[in-house]
């Protein structure tokens, strides 16, 4: 048996395709390749270039390669740019995700992992956001995660054999193996390791919030342990085991954007001072998540400094530095 991985040539979902082979567990890969490179996905393992958009193929690689069940990376995930393209983000998140579980039911596959993210709570005005926290996204691509949620729960009413959960998570950062890294044009670590290289320097966007240093604090996690909690689920679920409806994979105290700059200048040994820039609308001061459930049921734990995060990611950075 296996378990089919969508976006799996992605910086997350390639490192959710090396965690299950890891754990034992053939994962299949499908992946449109919009954000995603073929070269991420390890030798040997199935990949089917295509988009779910596509519900028969998506029903072909379920049934020709006997998968158990789904875990759900692929979508468009530029919460900013989401604002100024929301057509496009709704097809490829909502019709797209209509359109895997359509292909999911007619051959009868019941297990299900969706990663979702922090962006369905929008501005949490709490010191730690729990899975309990309510629900305000402000962006489209937010609102899009909240639907694939509402998605996967609808289904659970009229098929008892529907097994599910969503995965909610903030920064990802950090690399696995140097063959994979973050290539996202609107994400701090390869926006500021991109800056250093180009001899620019790096901004902070407002240093004046009310926070310890003045700059906004979010949740850093590494992509590795992000994965392994992917497939811890996935292996509760093909046990039987009973899940949540959602986890918070997050690090419960977070770090500053001045603490992140200073640990790349550590870790790189490049000495700058980040230019100072106006702070950006919509951007709150704090958001950290709770993450007790989810080390409870599905292994999640930090297992990366902060400087073991940086340093990871700028070493996968630098193997790919033409």
């Amino acid at each position: 048996m296996s378990w089919l991985v969508t976006g799996g040539a992605g910086y997350i979902g390639s490192h959710v395709v090396q965690a299950f082979l890891d754990a034992g567990i053939t994962p299949v890969v499908i992946d449109d390749l919009s954000s995603g490179h073929a070269d991420f996905v390890p030798k040997g393992v199935v990949f089917v270039q295509g988009t779910i958009l596509d519900t028969d193929l998506v029903t072909r690689t379920l049934t020709e390669n006997a998968c158990e069940g789904v875990v759900h990376l692929a979508g468009f995930k530029y919460a900013g740019v989401s604002v100024s393209r929301p057509l496009h983000t709704y097809d490829q998140n909502v019709t797209g995700t209509v359109s895997l579980l359509r292909a999911m039911q007619s051959v009868g596959v019941h297990n299900y992992v969706f990663s979702s993210s922090a962006s369905v709570y929008g501005t949490p005005d709490v010191d730690q956001v729990t899975e309990q926290t309510p629900t305000a996204p402000e962006s489209p691509y937010g609102q899009t995660k909240l639907i694939g949620e509402w998605l996967a729960g609808d289904i659970a009413k009229v098929d008892p054999q529907w097994r599910y959960t969503n995965l909610r998570y903030f920064n990802v950062v950090g690399s696995g193996s140097d063959a994979l890294y973050d290539t996202s044009p609107h994400n701090l670590f390869p926006i500021v390791f991109d800056a250093l290289l180009a001899g620019r320097t790096p901004k902070i966007f407002g240093d004046d919030y009310p926070t310890p240093d003045g700059t906004c604090v979010r949740d850093y996690v590494h992509v590795a342990d992000l994965a392994i909690s992917h497939v811890a689920a996935a292996k509760a679920m093909a046990a039987g085991t009973g899940l949540q409806v959602a986890y918070n994979l997050g690090s419960g105290d977070g770090s500053s954007v001045a603490e992140i700059m200073s640990a790349i200048a550590r870790v790189t040994g490049v000495d700058f001072t980040p230019e100072i820039a106006a702070r950006r609308p919509g951007d709150p001061a704090r958001i950290v998540a709770n993450g007790d459930a989810a080390a409870r049921d599905i292994d999640w734990k930090m297992r990366y400094t902060l400087d073991e995060m940086v340093s990871s990611a700028w070493s996968a950075r630098q193997a790919h530095q033409s």
